[in-house]
């Protein structure tokens, strides 16, 4: 369960749902919890440097930038060399990118980007620290799988199910290609992880946070972060094996592909 996991990744923990991720977790009680708190620009996360203030011995603030295969390296051994002999229970792939342009104004090198970023990134960040979530799942007297044993939850959205582009276009008109394509390609490369994986014991899950109303989201979203947070985290607590490759949002329920 994410109420139990001792050792957490979060990518993009500098704002929005990343910041409220480390935060609820931060505050949930759990002797020796290590939270890593990834972001690019740590000098100017100020409130994720407020938030570590308070958990000095739970939040540590790594440097990290997903779009960029060197400092997903450097930020494999740095977090290596604080977890120790430990593994990490759980990686939450959060960090993403979103153009706002559609067919006609996307450029190639949005594309791009996008891909690095939504793709690309939780991709190289899963090979990276599989070594940590390998050790944590061998290193576990659980059975079955779990958020507590090891992990990796992406988050995706709505945007990325193909059956409800007819529904989502008119609303989301401007996050038309880039986005949604590259979401559509995590839920893939998801459920071929925890195919690959399953044996091994690491659990893989796509969730959807809702439309919320941060920065990504705009003020027009229909829940807010916390609200979201909160949600999502009674979700990992309840997922098993039985919803290893599956696509939930944040209350639980099944979404299509």
């Amino acid at each position: 369960m994410a109420g139990k996991a001792c050792n957490i990744l979060v990518t993009g923990a500098n704002r929005g749902l990343g910041l409220e991720l480390v935060k609820q977790l931060a505050e949930a009680s759990c002797p020796g919890r290590r939270i890593f708190a990834c972001c690019r620009e740590p000098s100017k996360a100020q409130n994720l440097e407020e938030l570590a203030k308070k958990h000095p011995e739970v939040i540590h603030i790594i440097r990290l930038d997903v779009g960029d295969l060197a400092s997903i390296l450097e930020s494999a051994k740095q977090v290596g060399s604080i977890l120790g002999e430990d593994g990490l229970n759980l990686l939450v792939n959060n960090a993403g990118l979103a153009y706002r342009s559609n067919m006609k104004e996307t450029v190639p090198k949005e594309m791009q980007d996008t891909f690095n970023t939504n793709i690309m990134g939780p991709m190289m960040m899963t090979k990276e620290f599989l070594p940590y979530l390998q050790k944590a799942a061998q290193s576990s007297a659980e059975a079955g799988m779990s958020c507590s044993k090891a992990a990796v939850i992406n988050i995706s959205t709505l945007l990325g199910c193909i059956e409800k582009v007819p529904q989502t276009y008119g609303f989301f008109p401007v996050l038309a290609l880039p986005y949604r394509i590259s979401k559509a390609g995590l839920n893939m490369l998801t459920v071929c992880n925890a195919e690959e994986f399953k044996e091994e014991g690491i659990l893989f899950t796509l969730l959807h946070p809702g439309w919320v109303r941060t920065d990504m989201g705009g003020p027009d979203g229909e829940i807010d972060a916390p609200d979201s947070v909160s949600g999502m985290l009674r979700v990992m607590d309840t997922l098993t094996e039985k919803h290893s490759g599956a696509f939930l949002d944040y209350n639980g329920q099944p979404l299509p592909w």
